[in-house]
């Protein structure tokens, strides 16, 4: 009894041999049912991979150096699609293989989708197209009937690619394929294989090649095109066997997808695309992007270790090697400024000798002097240089124009440098350039805007305080000078040097004058002049102070009562301007490479300024609606 178990479960296992080999070769295979047949960058920044899959797989997921590729297409040959047909009718194909070759077409024609584009190209000694670029399947099956041979002799192959491809640029459909049929090589193109090649490419085609085997047959050509632009090669022994490669091929654009997205690579840089199909499995491919990152160039220094030319390595030498021209020109200045003799008879000549701190602090003074005296040469006779200086003057800052020019394009320089060498986008830098060179007059602007801001606010109560002096007895000089001391800053710095002015010789109208140019205030203005006036008629100047402040008073609250019923309206610009770059930057930081394209490519550097333009110009005219002049 336990023997014939044994025999029994030998006899099942052995049964099971069969299920289980196969179970090891489905699996295999399923996995290889999914591949990469083709990846075309020659449109850079767009990359185009062919994939073909299963029947009826769901569309695949694709990632680009282990990263979800965002914003990518991914389009089905069996549905909505363009092909065109280029059929060959040279004159070996002539009689029965013609006939079976068009009726094949027909066949073939007849199975594509209602919705298809089905163009008709022939060609003999010249290629010639029989329908217009957006033909439905009836219109392709009619341009076949009546087809006959070229009475001329030739085979215009690349020429057929081309003209096809140049049908499918203008069409509409995402899915683009060129079917070639034909039973000899090429002899009367006016173009090559490789500018056939590149007019596919440009039209995003597929090019599916079938050659019908014959005396003067070389298939080398038709595996090239197929190869290079992502389609595949089929061969037959006699034109009579067509309608089973059709069967095939159509089978096969039935399983095909064509992938594209514009990546966000530089070129020469190494791509790892892996395409994964949900249940099937993943395809793998590996490719360098073309550039000029390694044509042409020598062999890098050996001075250099090879770690200093990554991308650390790049920023630590050039930050070495902007050290080395600051010192530089620390010791060019520093030999300007120095002299032996001078500093040998110095201590004869002076009271006190001074110390080295105070040299070198001399020297630094005498090289900005010098930067400041250049710059206001080369440009001193600017109007915008000169308003510059009389923002420096409204902000109190101890700075010369020339001083301040020098600042911004050392910022612009520094910080360009530092984007330029972590951003590769030309327009990012050039945006940083213009950001950080604005940076100090912003911020010398900003410091204007404030103080003649207290010193508005200061102005009432000053104007009271000369009226009492006034009513007191005392001079319009010594009402400025109670404002002097009794007053707070801005406004007892700005009249002390009034009366400063005044002792040096300087009427006092003059001196009131240019105090109302360097302020910049409308109302210190409107001051100056009604006391002006009054000083040269005659009359009682108190009660013109008591009218004047009462005056700047009521303007003041008016333009605060303006401002409060436009706050809605201005935090609407603040919003509407601001949004877009809030949310750009936030979606930069969550998925870079969703943003990419738009600093990466041409049109999306287009789109980035079309964009600031639009938002500048909605700001002026927001701007425009809630500003009140009175």
């Amino acid at each position: 009894m336990t023997a014939r178990l044994r025999r029994r479960r030998r006899r099942w296992a052995l049964r099971g041999l069969p299920i289980a080999f196969a179970a090891l070769v489905v699996v295999p295979s399923a996995l290889a049912a999914v591949r990469i047949s083709a990846i075309d960058t020659s449109n850079l920044p767009a990359v185009r991979a062919t994939l073909v899959g299963p029947l009826g797989a769901p569309a695949p997921s694709l990632t680009e150096n282990g990263r979800p590729v965002v914003g990518y297409s991914a389009v089905n040959l069996a549905r909505e699609k363009s092909i065109v047909l280029a059929l060959d009718r040279s004159q070996s194909m002539r009689g029965r293989p013609l006939a079976a070759a068009v009726a094949a077409a027909q066949s073939f024609v007849a199975a594509a989708g209602a919705t298809d584009h089905v163009g008709v190209v022939v060609f003999g000694h010249a290629a010639l197209a029989l329908t217009p670029s957006s033909a439905s399947p009836a219109d392709a099956r009619s341009a076949l009937e009546g087809l006959t041979v070229d009475p001329r002799s030739g085979t215009a192959l690349y020429d057929a690619v081309s003209l096809a491809a140049s049908r499918l640029v203008g069409d509409d459909r995402p899915g683009r394929a060129i079917v070639v049929v034909t039973d000899g090589r090429d002899v009367s193109s006016s173009e090559t294989i490789e500018q056939a090649i590149a007019a596919a490419q440009a039209a995003h085609a597929a090019v599916y090649t079938i050659g019908i085997g014959g005396p003067s047959f070389t298939p080398g050509a038709l595996r090239k095109l197929a190869a290079a632009t992502g389609g595949s090669y089929h061969q037959t022994r006699s034109a009579a066997r067509l309608r089973d490669v059709y069967a095939a091929l159509t089978g096969e654009l039935a399983r095909t997808w064509q992938l594209s997205y514009v990546t966000s690579a530089r070129p020469g840089a190494h791509l790892q695309l892996a395409a994964t199909v949900a249940g099937v499995g993943t395809a793998r491919s590996e490719l360098d992007l073309p550039g000029d990152a390694g044509a042409g160039s020598s062999a890098p220094s050996s001075l250099i270790p090879a770690a200093g030319y990554s991308t650390t390595g790049t920023v630590i030498v050039a930050v070495l090697s902007g050290l080395l021209v600051l010192l530089a020109c620390g010791f060019w200045f520093t030999a300007r400024g120095s002299n032996r003799v001078r500093d040998r008879i110095e201590p004869h000549l002076s009271a006190v000798a001074r110390t080295p701190r105070a040299r070198r602090q001399r020297g630094r003074v005498a090289a900005r002097t010098h930067i400041a005296d250049g710059i206001e040469r080369a440009i001193g006779g600017l109007a915008r240089f000169k308003r510059l200086q009389v923002t420096i003057d409204r902000a109190d800052l101890p700075l010369r124009a020339g001083e301040l020019v020098a600042l911004c394009a050392a910022s612009a320089l520094f910080f360009g440098l530092v984007t330029a060498l972590t951003v590769s986008s030309p327009l990012l830098v050039v945006l940083m350039v213009a950001l950080f060179a604005s940076l100090p007059v912003g911020y010398v602007s900003l410091k204007a805007t404030a103080r003649i801001k207290r010193f508005e606010n200061q102005l009432p109560d000053l104007l009271i305080t000369i009226a009492a002096s006034l009513k007191a007895g005392h001079s319009f000089r010594q009402g400025i000078q109670s404002v002097v001391d009794e007053g707070s800053e801005p406004a007892a710095k700005e009249f002390r040097r009034v009366l400063t002015e005044t002792q040096l010789g300087k009427p006092i109208d003059d001196a009131l004058a240019d105090l109302a140019t360097r302020i910049g205030s409308k109302n210190l203005t409107f001051v100056i002049n009604a006391v002006t006036i009054q000083r040269q008629i005659g009359g009682a100047l108190a009660g013109l102070f008591d009218m004047v402040a009462d005056t700047v008073r009521q303007r003041q609250q008016f333009a605060r009562k303006v401002k409060g019923l436009t706050a809605m309206g201005r935090m609407s610009a603040y919003v509407l301007a601001g949004l877009p770059v809030f949310v750009g930057l936030v979606v930069s930081a969550l998925n870079p490479s969703y943003m990419a394209p738009l600093v990466h490519t041409a049109t999306g550097q287009k789109l980035v300024i079309t964009g600031f333009a639009m938002i500048g110009v909605g700001t002026l005219m927001l701007k425009k609606i809630v500003s009140f002049k009175g």
